[in-house]
């Protein structure tokens, strides 16, 4: 999104939070109470699935098949370091100082001596690439996640992490593109790497994962791994984990997290 729409899309994100608490007043059989908002969570769960199937899916392999490897290598090292602002930004945010510094210096060594991200040198060179978001930095200095929230499009989130999302929009660079039909065509480019690279992979192996009910067995493991990534560790052992994803499978409808393949 260009830096103008970044405000339409914060208003965008609450509409969706809202529409959702509000949604969500129906007693459901079982409540997890990080969950507050399953029935209509899965709602737009259902929707998302059904989208991956129908179109994400179709689409982005069609990308990997017809774009040469070499393409698709530099596509991807082009907009992971236009986001690259988002993870070393954030890095000073929570005061990991040093590894700002050193992500800071990929930045700067893939923008130009890897011909504005195009190639990595940094990797080359034994320079780690990281990964960061506000959302993790909102936790870092304390604030609750919140209640979890699926969001349209997007996914598994949570109330903070849908809020970082809105700072991490105006550190993304390819967020601040005109609307020509130029830039419209280097963000379908994103939207298709984005697809091709994360999506897909994500959602198979979710499904070949879990057969059962993947909403369920999505949210635990959202949940863990946000824990993870803030707080170094989970505060729960693998047993407590595994304990409390069976209490939730046992306790879900097997069928309600799973729309109908096409």
């Amino acid at each position: 999104m260009p830096k103008e729409s970044a405000a339409p899309t914060a208003l965008v994100l609450i509409i969706v939070a809202a529409v959702v608490s509000g949604c969500a007043t129906q007693p459901v059989a079982h409540k997890d109470p990080r969950d507050p908002w399953e029935r209509s969570n899965r709602a737009v769960w259902n929707f998302d699935m059904r989208l991956y199937h129908k179109v994400a899916q179709p689409v982005g392999s069609t990308y990997t098949r017809v774009t040469p490897h070499f393409l698709q290598v530099g596509i991807g090292n082009f907009f992971d370091n236009a986001q690259y602002p988002v993870v070393f930004v954030n890095d000073f945010l929570q005061a990991k100082f040093k590894t700002g510094l050193t992500d800071t210096g990929r930045f700067i060594m893939n923008s130009t001596i890897g011909l504005g991200g195009l190639f990595d040198p940094a990797a080359a060179a034994g320079i780690p690439k990281n990964d960061n978001d506000f959302g993790r930095t909102l936790g870092t200095w304390g604030v609750p996640p919140g209640p979890y929230l699926v969001l349209p499009f997007v996914g598994p989130s949570d109330i903070r992490d849908t809020a970082g999302k809105v700072p991490d929009g105006y550190l993304s660079l390819q967020n601040y593109l005109g609307y020509t039909w130029e830039n419209l065509g280097v963000q379908t480019v994103y939207f298709l790497d984005l697809d091709a690279r994360t999506v897909i992979p994500v959602y198979r192996l979710l499904e070949s994962q879990h057969p059962f009910d993947q909403y369920a067995f999505a949210r635990n493991a959202y949940l863990q791994q946000r824990q993870y990534l803030i707080r170094g560790q989970s505060v729960k052992t693998e047993e407590q984990q595994e304990e409390e994803l069976e209490r939730s499978l046992q306790d879900s409808d097997p069928g309600a997290g799973s729309p109908p393949r096409q």
